[in-house]
């Protein structure tokens, strides 16, 4: 889970605190639903890059801009950013692909993404699938990223399972599109949305974290520490705004 950053000197004095007008709307969830059959379950990276793509593939979708999903996508943003990975194999996939949503395809992974449902909202065949215990390996390590690829790295002292990490990867993924202008965010989606989700090497990840680039900060409800910093949005025309 992720609280959005919000200015407080937007509002006048005697008003609402942005963030008590935040924790006081109604709270919506992006659900996410990674295939994974039994007999051949996608690599970890594969699935964390992803599940960034999905979100990002959903959130530049023009029915999420102006179309049938952006009420609720504007009230899932104007809260505090909630994103669920479920997993599905078989008829369940088969179901949550019946349902609206974007399915998106890495190497070997799949993962759909559905717009934003109310937190106890959620459609009877997305709520009956697994959430917890989503877990994932790398037959081998991932490659370096490419030279000037966007990269989201994750923060090497925390262990999150593949679900948790997936929804970290996703949130990472979404502050850097909030920093894009409009040009920026169309090159990015023209190039399929490229990036790679890394673990950062334990004596970067400070001076990452500390770069003024998007960092995720989990709000620690489930499997790390309130305030955790998970995922640093590393993305080349970020950088060069900060120098």
């Amino acid at each position: 889970m992720l609280d959005r950053v919000t200015d407080p000197f937007d509002a006048p004095s005697d008003a609402p605190s942005p963030a008590a007008s935040r924790d006081a709307a109604p709270e919506y969830v992006l659900p996410l639903v990674v295939r994974i059959e039994r007999a051949d379950p996608p690599a970890r990276t594969d699935a964390l890059e992803t599940a960034a793509r999905a979100v990002l593939t959903l959130l530049a979708d023009p029915r999420a801009t102006e179309g049938e999903w952006a009420e609720v996508v504007e009230a899932w943003q104007d809260a505090r950013i909630r994103k669920v990975v479920r997993r599905a194999r078989g008829a369940e996939w088969r179901r949550a692909e019946a349902l609206p949503g974007i399915t998106v395809a890495g190497t070997a992974a799949e993962v759909r993404v559905h717009p934003p449902v109310p937190l106890d909202g959620w459609p009877k065949d997305l709520a009956r699938l697994q959430v917890s215990g989503t877990e994932l390996d790398d037959p081998e390590p991932p490659a370096a990223p490419a030279p000037g690829a966007p990269v989201l790295w994750v923060n090497p002292a925390l262990e999150m399972s593949a679900g948790k990490a997936m929804a970290q990867a996703g949130h990472a993924a979404q502050l850097a599109w909030w920093e894009l202008d409009a040009t920026e965010r169309a090159a990015w989606a023209g190039s399929g949305f490229a990036l790679a989700v890394r673990t950062a090497r334990p004596e970067v990840w400070e001076e990452l974290a500390g770069s003024g680039l998007p960092v995720v900060r989990d709000a620690g409800f489930t499997e790390i520490a309130p305030g955790s910093c998970t995922v640093v949005a590393d993305l080349p025309v970020l950088r060069a705004a900060r120098r």
